[in-house]
This record gives C-alpha cells, sequence and structure tokens, in this order.
C-alpha cells in the first residue's frame, strides 16, 4: 500500500504539528510504504522571501527525521527535486473546469484574505493532485480540511483513465481525528510558532517547555457554562491525552469533576510529561543538525529513487495524451 501525504515548509516544527499530523506519519510507517513530501513548490502562493526557503526546508526535514520519520521505511523528498510534478500538473490543468477549482472552500477563504490572488492559489489543488497520481498513491491521511482537496483528486483521476484509458487508481482518504493543539497564551486561536508565548518547538530545551506550560493560559474567567472546561482547561487536556499516561489523564479528569483540580500540579504534570516525550527529538535534531550533509543525503536519495517512479508515470501520461516520448538531451 501506498501512503502519501506532504507538509509545507513553514521553518521548524512546533508541538501543534507534531501532534496533529507528524506523531500519525510515524505510526503509518509500519502500514505500508510511506511517500512524505516538503511541498517547496506549494509554499511559493505565499513565499515572498526567497533567501529563507532553503533553510525552512532543511529545518522541516530535520525535525521530521527527529521524529521518527524513518528513511528505512519511507521515502522523504523535497517537491522541487521532482520536476516532472509540472509537467503532470500542467496536463492535468487542461482537463480541469475552471467552475471546480471555484468551487474549492480554502481557495475561497484564502482569497478574502488576500489583494492580489495568485493563479497558483488558484491551482493548488491540481499541483496538490499530481503530487499524489505522480506516485500512484493508494491512501492519503488527511484532516477533515483537506477532504475537499482530495476528493478533487479522486475526480482528476478518474477523468484522466475515462479520456485516456486506464491510467491513475483513485486514492482513497484516511481520515485521521486531527489533535488540535491552541495556542498556549490565547487557547481560543491555533498554536503558532509567529505568536510569541503562543508555541512549544520541537527544539526547546526542557527549561523553556516548562516555562512555557508554567505560563499557560487556564481559566480565563467565570465561564457562561459551568459544566464546560475553559479553553485553557481543555487545551491542557488534550495536550495530557497526547503525551501522558492513561493513569494521568484519568486522575486530572476525577479532580476536575470533583472540583479539586489543581492548576499548578496539572502543569507541573504536564511539563515533566513533555519534556520526557520532547527531548528524545530534541537530541536527535541536535545531531543531525551537527551534520547536514546526511540530512541532504537522505533528500537527494529519495528523490533519486522517486524520480525513477515519475518518470515512468510520467512517460505512461505522454504517450496517452498524444505528446510522445520526451527527446534524450
Amino acid at each position: 500500500m501506498k501512503i502519501y501525504s506532504a507538509i509545507q515548509p513553514t521553518g521548524s516544527i512546533h508541538l501543534g504539528n507534531y501532534a496533529g499530523a507528524i506523531m500519525n506519519w510515524v505510526k503509518l510507517q509500519e502500514e505500508g510504504r510511506c511517500i512524505y513530501c516538503i511541498a517547496n513548490y506549494h509554499s511559493l502562493t505565499a513565499n515572498r522571501e526567497p533567501q529563507h526557503l532553503p533553510q525552512r526546508v532543511f529545518e522541516a526535514a530535520l525535525d521530521l527525521l527527529a521524529c521518527g520519520i524513518d528513511p528505512e521505511k519511507s521515502e522523504l523528498y523535497v517537491q522541487s527535486h521532482i520536476p516532472e510534478v509540472t509537467e503532470l500538473t500542467w496536463i492535468l490543468s487542461c482537463c480541469a473546469p475552471m467552475g471546480e477549482l471555484n468551487r474549492m472552500t480554502q481557495f475561497k477563504e484564502k482569497s478574502q484574505r488576500l489583494e492580489v490572488v495568485n493563479a497558483g492559489l488558484f491551482t493548488y489543488p491540481i499541483l496538490m493532485a499530481s503530487d499524489i497520481l505522480l506516485f500512484k498513491a493508494e491512501v492519503v491521511p488527511v484532516g477533515e480540511d483537506q477532504l475537499q482537496h482530495l476528493e478533487v483528486t479522486r475526480v482528476f483521476a478518474r477523468r484522466f483513465n475515462a479520456l485516456f484509458g486506464e491510467t491513475f487508481p483513485e486514492p482513497k482518504p484516511s481520515v485521521t481525528k486531527a489533535t488540535r493543539v491552541m495556542a498556549l497564551n490565547d487557547p481560543t486561536r491555533k498554536m503558532s510558532k509567529s505568536v510569541e508565548g503562543s508555541a512549544i518547538m520541537l527544539s526547546d530545551p526542557p527549561e523553556v517547555i516548562l516555562r512555557h506550560v508554567k505560563r499557560a493560559v487556564t481559566d480565563a474567567g467565570p465561564s457562561a457554562d459551568p459544566q464546560q472546561m475553559s479553553p485553557g482547561i481543555a487545551n491542557m487536556f488534550t495536550l495530557l491525552e497526547t503525551f501522558s499516561t492513561p493513569e494521568t489523564v484519568g486522575y486530572f479528569r476525577e479532580a476536575y469533576a470533583g472540583g479539586n483540580l489543581r492548576y499548578k500540579e496539572l502543569k507541573d504534570a504536564l511539563g515533566r510529561d513533555l519534556v520526557a516525550a520532547l527531548e528524545p527529538i530534541r537530541l536527535r535534531r541536535q545531531e543531525l543538525a551537527a551534520h547536514p550533509e546526511r540530512v541532504e543525503e537522505i533528500l537527494h536519495a529519495s528523490a533519486h529513487r522517486l524520480r525513477q517512479v515519475a518518470k515512468a508515470t510520467l512517460a505512461e501520461v505522454r504517450e496517452k495524451v498524444g505528446l510522445g516520448v520526451t527527446p534524450e538531451a
């Protein structure tokens, strides 16, 4: 079973990214052949700092490898190292009605926040489909917010097969219940590294993690519904359920239900468990960062292997649409 997923290179990965997606990526390595992508082509729809992009790609690779993406079990590659994806994107775009792309919810939401909407943002779903179909992936782990994009990928595969003959499998979603970690200093918003005090980074040392947890917002005042947890406490329990033992979670749930939950005790326990979970990742990350050539070697080796697959798929596609074989340079 071929499993495919991708992440944009925004630099170092924070606790929310790890809990929401990367922990699941690591587990999936036991279920099939995983292909994981650092999607730097996708990032160009919003990137206005090209001087920082190579470092952000490297930081993402560091974190993914440190978290447990194993090059012996999975392929980890940089999107732009497989240029065949851009040609497949053009071919698929010639089979994609504009009305179909206009209906994409994420495009509508993002375009409303921008003064200028670039064509890349509009055709983003086609590039995403090409990433998946180029390797004939069968399963794509997605959160519910990405289901529409994957369904469009299935539509593209189905349409191409109908027009030109059976070529692509229709990738199936593996819907994961993404752990939604909120900002520590404002638990009504998602964790974000762009806001000071919001996020715990995987590269943070123990004292920084403990300080962030100690300062985390818990109770913002009386709730309209006394039976409902405040956003801050709910966020603490989300992290407990992800990183602590069932016994620890049960102890604090019982304390909360009994009305005798002590915030300091909760934060102390959570801080210790976060440090225990993240310290091995931080140390592996340090070791990898000290040898950047090893990281580059892993990325290049995956790209080399995957390009053979990509070239074979594209040769098949070119033949079927009438473009023929690419002449050797």
